[in-house]
């Protein structure tokens, strides 16, 4: 069965129909040939898909599109406005926080929501006093990340990088 949808895609504006069984993911690498998330495990556990939707980071490949119809989403690609690069994008370029790169786009975009759920003082398992603001220690940014796997070990990397683009070092 199809639905039409729309989705607002790295501040574009697309009208199309999909089979109801059809992801988020693959809406956009297939139908809307936005390859910035990237295709992992399929299931969920590897954290390469993740992109912001509607401001909160998600799993592409678990997210039915027909779901989100109205959704606008943001790629690692749309961070970059008027091609300069997200503070995230480029601590990740100066803290050399990738080696292969595949699994770099769902990082910065799982990193800059991260950001976000700490300026709105969410805690996580690793947040000692819950009436504090949370700090980007690096144990509080290693567990925020966890979802987000890296095949290249580039965490050593990948944790500064965070830290540096949220401004405070601990």
């Amino acid at each position: 069965m199809d639905a039409e949808i729309s989705l607002t895609v790295d501040g574009a504006r697309h009208r199309l129909t999909v089979d109801t069984r059809t992801t988020v993911l693959d809406t956009l690498r297939e139908r809307l040939g936005n390859t910035s998330p990237k295709k992992g495990c399929d299931h969920g556990q590897c954290g390469a898909c993740t992109v912001l939707l509607d401001g909160e980071r998600t799993l592409a490949c678990l997210a039915l599109a027909v779901a989100h119809d109205g959704a606008e989403l943001i790629t690692a690609d749309g961070l970059a406005a008027e091609g300069e690069l997200h503070p995230v994008q480029q601590a990740f370029l100066e803290q050399d926080a990738y080696q292969c790169g595949y699994c770099t786009p769902g990082q910065i975009c799982s990193a800059v929501g991260m950001l976000q759920e700490i300026d709105r003082g969410w805690p996580s398992h690793v947040t000692e006093d819950l009436t504090a603001e949370p700090e980007l220690s690096h144990d509080e940014v290693a567990e925020r990340m966890s979802g987000n796997l890296c095949r290249c070990a580039a965490y050593a990397n990948i944790v500064p990088a965070v830290q540096q683009a949220g401004g405070r070092r601990s």
